[in-house]
Parts: structure tokens; C-alpha cells; sequence
């Protein structure tokens, strides 16, 4: 079981990103965005990444509708908050999953997103959850990936994002997308890197026995690019609009 890590090491690296961000009790909120059929490890990797971090992060859980939300796999999670009542959140988080195609019409989702973001410091995809990114149009214009199996889906949603095939996760700023499921947890530790200073991210991935993949630009999942492709329906190719 992973423990909190408590350390001042790298907080000097990350205390410029930290200061414009932080809450009153000096920890950043992370929002961690659930709709029906999301992917489970897309979420909770990423997410124990973030919670180790106790003293840094507060996780906050929100969805269209608050209560239990199902995942791809099966099991629930509660959504502690809808998108009226949700919190302001420093860091987003947006999971990829089989549910991605109907999200990708799912105006409540694609406005909350829209205004969440514009006031979050981070806003992190995990896998297709850069499908419904980029169908809000929040990455125009952007450097962005998505899951290999499934890059067609998210291509087809903005011309004007700049889909990169071979990346492991794209940070781009305010926007970081990453390739599918377990890439998540490479991409959060490379965040953590950034706010926290790389010290606090090794020791994280240290704690929870992970071994960190750190070239952002090397998936070796690339060869598979639209393996899956072939079951995914015409409707979810379309353009937004």
C-alpha cells in the first residue's frame, strides 16, 4: 500500500507553478471527471499517482449527474459532485474509455469541460478522453496524442489539433494528453515533475513501485496505430458541428 510522500525535496523546482495555483489550505484541487463507461485504469492510475501526494493534491470526483457512475469494466464510482455544484479545480483529469463515443455528444459534458478548463491550470487527458477535448475544440491548435488502437477516433474530431501518433503523452501547457490507460500514469508523474520538481515524482513512482516511462515523445504502442479501429461505428468519426 502506498504511503504519503512528505518531503520538501523539489518543491523549490515546482514553487513558481505552485504559487498561482494553490487553494487556501495550500493544496491544489484535482478534478477527476467521470461519465458512464469511462476507463478504470485511465482514472485511478493517474489518480494514485496524485493521492500519494496528499498534503499537495485534494482529489474531487464529478460527473453530469452526482452518484454512482459506472466504468467501462464495470465497477462504480461516485461522483461526488455535478457540474453545477463542482468545485473550481487547478488540475482536470479526463479519462479515456469505451464510453467516449457517446460522451462525444454529450453537451453537458463537452460545456463543463469548456469552462473548467478556462481556469484550470492543467487540464489532462488520459487514452480518448482527447476525443471529447478535442470536440469541445479545447485542443486547437495544440500539440495533442490519444490512444494508438484508437488515434482515428480522436483525429476525426478537430483538423486543427496537431495529433502527434508516436508521443507517449504531448504536454502542451495548459493541455496534457496521453496515449492509452497506463500511459496516464507516466503522464501524471511527468506533471507532478512539473509543479513538484522531478525529485517529488520519483519518489512517488519509487513508493508505488511503478517504473516510470520518461520519453514523452517514445510510445511502443505506436505500431498499433487504429488496430481497433475497425469496430468503432461511422458516427463517432464525425467532425464536431
Amino acid at each position: 500500500m502506498a504511503s504519503d510522500v512528505r518531503s520538501d525535496a523539489g518543491s523549490a523546482a515546482g514553487s513558481d507553478a505552485g504559487s498561482a495555483i494553490q487553494g487556501g489550505d495550500g493544496r491544489r484541487t484535482l478534478g477527476a471527471i467521470l461519465y458512464p463507461g469511462f476507463e478504470l485504469l485511465d482514472l485511478y492510475g493517474p489518480l494514485e499517482m496524485f493521492g500519494t501526494l496528499a498534503d499537495r493534491y485534494r482529489i474531487v470526483t464529478i460527473a453530469g449527474t452526482k452518484g454512482a457512475v459506472a466504468s467501462s469494466q464495470g465497477p462504480c464510482t461516485v461522483a461526488e459532485h455535478d457540474f453545477a455544484d463542482a468545485p473550481a479545480c487547478e488540475l482536470l483529469l479526463l479519462p479515456g474509455g469505451m464510453g467516449t463515443i457517446p460522451a462525444l455528444s454529450d453537451a453537458g459534458l463537452l460545456g463543463y469541460l469548456t469552462r473548467a478548463s478556462a481556469t484550470a491550470a492543467v487540464t489532462m487527458s488520459v487514452c480518448s478522453g482527447s476525443a471529447i477535448l478535442a470536440r469541445a475544440g479545447l485542443l486547437d491548435g495544440l500539440r495533442a496524442t490519444s490512444n494508438k488502437q484508437f488515434f482515428t477516433l480522436a483525429r476525426a474530431q478537430s483538423a486543427k489539433v496537431e495529433w502527434t501518433e508516436a508521443a507517449r503523452w504531448v504536454d502542451a501547457g495548459r493541455f496534457v494528453t496521453s496515449s492509452g490507460v497506463s500511459a496516464g500514469i507516466d503522464m501524471a508523474l511527468a506533471v507532478i515533475a512539473r509543479l513538484d520538481g522531478a525529485a517529488v515524482a520519483e519518489q512517488v513512482a519509487d513508493i508505488t513501485e511503478y517504473q516510470w516511462h520518461r520519453d514523452a515523445d517514445v510510445d511502443p504502442f505506436a505500431r498499433f496505430l487504429d488496430a481497433a479501429m475497425g469496430g468503432i461505428p461511422p458516427v463517432a468519426y464525425l467532425p464536431p458541428g
